[in-house]
């Protein structure tokens, strides 16, 4: 990392404290000049506004300008009340919310970079002409134009900005003479070389931000993004250094938000598979991984996409980033979420081109409308089939009647009341999401600047979320406490109807009381076989978890016919969820955390990591089409030995070959977690894997940073 780029890192750190975010001002400003026009053109113009009227901040050490610092600076005097009158008005007009697919999309850069926005605006005005005659389609088009031209007008500002920026400081005038001329052509122009689509992509993400949308994914970097490097290099007008430099400077951009208060996870993917097949990594996917180990922030959030014929000097470089600390790349399975997307009925060129958003969601690329999802609690189901349909926190009854727990004389009697109470919970899920996701009118809420990144929108001249996309929009379960549920029903089992020491009845009545005056049985349950350990009796049901949920899921569609994909991962609402979930079968205390995603039960994978492996491998991953989380912790020697770090690679592509979805992991020792919590002062840059993400140790709530220190550290 260069002097110049440690001195942009300082610079971003510099917003002004208790700043006003003035976005909705700027909206307010072309929504009042538009008050008689459809809301669609409305839209457009406030969007016009917001990009043309934020400041251009341009830093001094820039390489790659966009920043969301002008959503805090302005030349314009606002007061209190102008606020309150603006927000008043551009509430009333309304926003598209997560669950109603605003963001969390992987965009179409591949046609930005091949057309540029000369090109695009040439296909609206197609498009126009080929519906002249059906005015909703032409009054969407309106909106995709003006909102186009409003960001050509916005990269043309920021090359002003940096042009003006060299009378201000003459160190860095070449390189900001260059940003200037760079935004001059890219602004209509199409880019030809790698610094010019680089250039247009982040500005493009910067846009986003502007719309305050979030995890908005840069995709296939790699992929997309090669071509420009390859003949940069062959040319000889770009270096790798300097190559390596301009990508180090997008990826402090991205960390721009964290300074702000506000943390954006922006997924970016390697290596992989082609879409025509044959393996993907190139010189592109080793200077990406280099750069995020040379900058040490918590963003990206970088996937790493492996597949059989993967390099193992690719897979080893993956390694050595993670043994930092940073925790990432997390490590993905072509192998199980190619198939996982395919059976949905996409391409399977498209699926090959999967790209993922916001954690480990599985996304095709700039064809579908953004991503949705929510938490569907599995643990809370086996509670509510012991106390029939009753929650033991609250004496509420959630679920439907099936029976008190003396009527179940067989396990399979209990299986079935809980799939009762699991179908039960999934319908009231879907209740609650369908309502929400379809709750504003499509044209009225229509995003007709997103759209421009999706295909076919401006082909068929329909906005991306009213049938604009090639795909239906998609929705993913996320699914959690597979090990919570993995070891309360294999305690169940032995204890209860195979070794019959207790009843259900005994072991109701020691739930509802969270084990006081039960320490006996709670010991019993606690030493019953337990999910990470290559146990049969308890892994069975980390099969039955995904088959029971793929199950009950795969009956649903969303708005407009797409599926609903189930997914194992929980973020860090395993914590919250645990507090919603009295004490459980396996021994659980009442409102604790449940277990984390698809990872065993926190000290309770007592046999190793392969024995981990073993378990966490017998489910069939491809039913899980979102995608899998198994958070894993290892101390540092792992990834600084050689030799130790060639055992934890081959088991890694084992883990893959027998069937595993995605692994991530922590290399960051107990000792150092822990007095972290202490001393934190001592810790600011402690980077950490959290769980979909990484993020600074000592910011994360005391929560979570307890539920990464009880996880097991595997030497």
């Amino acid at each position: 990392m260069s002097n110049q780029l440690s001195c942009l890192k300082e610079e971003m750190k510099l917003i002004p404290e208790k700043s006003k975010d003035i976005r909705e001002y700027l909206m307010y400003l072309g929504y009042v000049r538009h008050f008689d026009e459809p809301v669609t053109i409305a839209r457009a113009y406030a969007i016009e506004s917001l990009f043309e009227n934020h400041k251009k901040y341009i830093y001094a050490n820039d390489l790659v300008a966009g920043s969301i610092r002008g959503k805090w600076s302005c030349d314009l005097m606002i007061t209190e009340a102008d606020s309150q009158h603006a927000e008043r008005v551009v509430r009333s007009y309304g926003f598209n919310t997560f669950l109603m697919n605003t963001d969390h999309f992987a965009p179409d850069y591949e046609t930005l970079l091949t057309e540029g926005i000369e090109g695009i605006l040439g296909k609206i005005r197609q498009s126009m002409e080929k519906y002249q005659n059906n005015e909703e389609k032409k009054t969407f088009l309106k909106a995709t134009e003006i909102s186009m031209r409003a960001f050509s007008t916005m990269i043309g500002q920021y090359g002003d900005a940096a042009l003006k920026k060299c009378a201000e400081i003459h160190e860095q005038k070449p390189n900001l003479l260059k940003i200037s001329e760079i935004c001059a052509k890219i602004k209509y122009k199409k880019p030809d070389t790698f610094h010019e689509a680089l250039q247009l992509v982040w500005l493009a993400h910067t846009a986003f931000l502007y719309e305050g949308r979030l995890a908005m994914a840069l995709g296939r970097m790699d992929q997309y993004l090669y071509p420009f490097y390859k003949r940069d290099i062959q040319d000889g007008i770009l270096t790798k250094e300097q190559a390596l430099a301009l990508v180090e400077c997008t990826l402090y951009k991205i960390g721009e938000s964290a300074y702000s208060g506000r943390d954006d996870v922006v997924n970016i993917a390697i290596g992989g598979v082609k879409p025509e097949n044959g393996d993907a990594v190139n010189e592109l996917s080793y200077l990406i991984l280099e750069a995020v180990k040379n900058c040490k922030i918590p963003g990206p959030n970088l996937s790493a996409r492996i597949h059989c014929e993967t390099p193992d000097e690719f897979l080893d470089e993956c390694l050595k980033v993670v043994g930092t600390g940073l925790g990432y790349p997390a490590l993905m399975n072509d192998e199980v979420n190619i198939p996982a997307l395919y059976r949905h009925g996409y391409t399977i060129e498209d699926c090959r081109n999967y790209s993922m958003v916001g954690c480990i969601e599985n996304f095709i690329t700039g064809k579908q409308p953004p991503w949705t999802d929510g938490r569907y609690n599995v643990p809370k189901y086996i509670e509510l089939a012991m106390n029939n349909g009753r929650c033991m926190l609250t004496g509420v009854q959630l679920g439907p009647e099936t029976g008190e727990p003396s009527t179940f004389t067989t396990m399979d009697d209990f299986l079935n009341a809980l799939k009762i109470q699991m179908e039960f919970g999934a319908a009231e899920y879907m209740m609650f999401f369908r309502n929400e996701n379809d709750r504003y009118n499509k044209i009225a809420y229509a995003q007709p600047f997103l759209s421009c990144f999706c295909r076919d929108c401006i082909e068929r001249g329909l906005d991306i979320n009213n049938g604009g996309s090639i795909y239906p929009s998609v929705h993913g379960a996320g699914c959690m406490g597979i090990g919570t549920f993995a070891d309360s029903l294999a305690a169940v089992d032995d204890v209860v109807f195979n070794k019959k020491l207790i009843s259900l009845q005994t072991l109701k009545e020691a739930l509802l009381s969270d084990f006081k005056g039960y320490e006996e049985l709670q010991s019993l349950l606690l030493n019953a076989p337990k999910y990470g350990n290559n146990n049969p009796a308890a892994d069975k049901y980390a099969v039955l978890f995904v088959t029971l949920t793929n199950e009950i899921f795969s009956k649903y569609r969303t708005r407009d016919g797409g599926a609903i994909y189930t997914a194992i991962a929980t973020n860090v609402q395993n914590i919250p969820a645990g507090k919603q979930v009295g004490a459980t079968p396996d021994g659980r205390h009442a409102c604790a955390p449940l277990s984390d995603a698809a990872s065993p039960m926190h000290g309770m994978d007592k046999n190793g990591p392969t024995s981990v492996v073993n378990s966490v491998t017998k489910p069939d991953y491809t039913m899980v089409s979102c995608g899998t989380v198994l958070n894993q912790k290892y101390s540092p020697s792992m990834f600084t030995d050689p030799e130790k770090r060639a055992k934890l690679l081959a088991m890694i592509k084992t883990y893959f070959k027998k069937g595993g979805q995605e692994i991530q992991i922590n290399a960051v020792s107990r000792d150092i977690l822990y007095d972290a919590m202490g001393n934190p002062e001592n810790y600011k840059d402690l980077v950490v894997r959290v769980s979909g993400f990484s993020a600074y140790y000592t910011s994360l709530d005391k929560a979570v940073q307890l539920d990464i220190l009880e996880r097991t550290e595997h030497e």
